[in-house]
């Protein structure tokens, strides 16, 4: 196996690994607590975790070529209608840690499927109606920084809120 498709595998596992940590300390707040406006870019823990959630469904529909498949639906089946990217999508959290895990499993089968000739090629989409178009490995590596970029504001949210998340390095799941 390439060492390029190792690394997204590896990625995908960081994701999972720190997502499970990040709902399993959020999991201990109140709704309050979750909710509560903190002055980060997203304001609360709970609409930064749901921005994150947001943007990977987003992705993966860019990256399959089949965005219906991932759509955030209501819990009767029904589209949401998603108008910005500080939408929340989900009230419930618990309901937001199940859409979590469903999406996890999405990009563990993504990133299963990956081969050379497939990341040299090229991802087309438009954005804001503006034709983009780039290699997917450039895309994906955005895909897993954004998700990083935006998992270390909820950490800090975390910890604001009393709760240390420990050691959150890439390095330290792949050294376990």
């Amino acid at each position: 196996m390439s060492l390029v498709i190792e690394h997204y595998r590896a990625m995908a596992r960081y994701n999972r690994w720190m997502n499970e940590r990040l709902y399993a300390l959020a999991g201990k707040l109140t709704d309050e607590e979750r909710r509560r406006d903190l002055g980060a870019f997203f304001g609360s823990l709970h609409k930064t975790l749901g921005h994150i959630l947001l943007a990977d469904r987003l992705w993966l529909g860019r990256f399959t070529g089949d965005p219906a498949r991932f759509a955030s639906k209501d819990a009767l089946g029904r589209v949401l209608d998603v108008r910005s990217l500080d939408q929340a999508l989900y009230a419930d959290f618990a309901r937001l840690t199940a859409e979590r895990e469903r999406t996890d499993d999405h990009i563990d089968v993504l990133v299963a499927g990956l081969t050379e000739e497939g990341l040299a090629g090229p991802l087309k989409y438009a954005r804001g109606g503006v034709p983009q178009e780039h290699p997917l490995y450039f895309a994906l590596s955005h895909f897993f920084n954004h998700q990083t970029h935006h998992r270390g504001q909820a950490t800090t949210l975390l910890s604001q809120l009393g709760h240390d998340p420990g050691v959150t390095d890439l390095i330290a799941l792949l050294r376990g």
